[in-house]
């Protein structure tokens, strides 16, 4: 992408300038951030008013959430009328129920509606759908 620098491998993870992520919108910007730390084990790297973002401990990607004082959390699966997702995230995990117990534990909830019998669909504690998926699983 132009605008971008490349930087060295050796380069300092902190002194690098090419860090890119995805952020979510949410009522609780700060509470989201924990949910997500605690699922994924990602450190909070920023937190204020506005907003947290995490960020796994190595490389240079994170998930920001961000303060949205009017938040519809989206439907899923879609439903006519409804807020919709327009973007989800994805895990891989090697144990599946595990994942998935953690994640309730956490303060997620399982979706109704589970498409595939390798991945899991779950709420997080704002509404985002994500899901968890363990290739090769006949769960």
């Amino acid at each position: 992408m132009r605008g971008r620098p490349s930087h060295e491998p050796s380069t300092p993870r902190m002194s690098r300038h090419d860090w890119w992520g995805i952020v979510l919108e949410a009522p609780d910007p700060q509470a989201l951030a924990r949910f997500y730390s605690e699922l994924l084990g990602w450190e909070i790297a920023k937190e204020d008013a506005e907003g947290a973002a995490i960020a796994p401990p190595e490389g240079v990607a994170y998930i920001a959430f961000q303060l949205s004082d009017g938040y519809v959390p989206p439907v899923w699966p879609a439903q006519a009328g409804a807020q919709r997702i327009t973007m989800h995230l994805d895990f891989e995990v090697v144990d599946l129920r595990e994942a998935v117990a953690h994640a309730l534990e956490l303060g997620a909830r399982e979706s109704d509606h589970q498409p595939q019998d390798n991945v899991r669909v779950l709420i997080d504690p704002a509404g985002h759908p994500f899901c968890l998926y363990q290739e090769g699983s006949s769960d």
